[in-house]
């Protein structure tokens, strides 16, 4: 059974990102909502994003609302801020298998990658 799942490393701090609102976007010739979550304390979400038959192939959107995060931290940032909301595009070319996605953020930089 395949699924999606994520999660968040404030690399400027080193810690878990907690509490950035996920939502993920199925881009099949529109952009439809397909679920909406929120990352725990470890950075992680309690369950995968999708998964099973919620999973299919084709092109999806997540978008992390790395800025909101931010902004509630004690850090001094710049108003507009350098990284805000990010938004990753990737295809799904086997559903069955399992796709991680996470996101490195910092006010002034992000990275993601296919994990395991």
């Amino acid at each position: 059974m395949g699924r999606l799942t994520t999660h968040v490393l404030d690399t400027a701090t080193g810690r878990p990102g907690a509490g950035i609102a996920v939502t993920v976007y199925r881009l099949d010739g529109e952009r439809r909502e397909v679920a909406r979550t929120i990352t725990n304390h470890d950075g992680r979400c309690d369950k995968p994003l999708l998964e099973g038959a919620a999973l299919q192939a084709g092109r999806y959107e997540i978008v992390f609302a790395a800025g909101d995060y931010f902004r509630a931290q004690s850090t001094e940032l710049p108003d507009p801020l350098f990284v805000d909301d990010v938004v990753l595009r990737f295809g799904v070319a086997a559903p069955d298998q399992h796709y991680h996605v996470p996101l490195l953020v910092s006010p002034w930089s992000y990275s993601t990658y296919r994990g395991s």
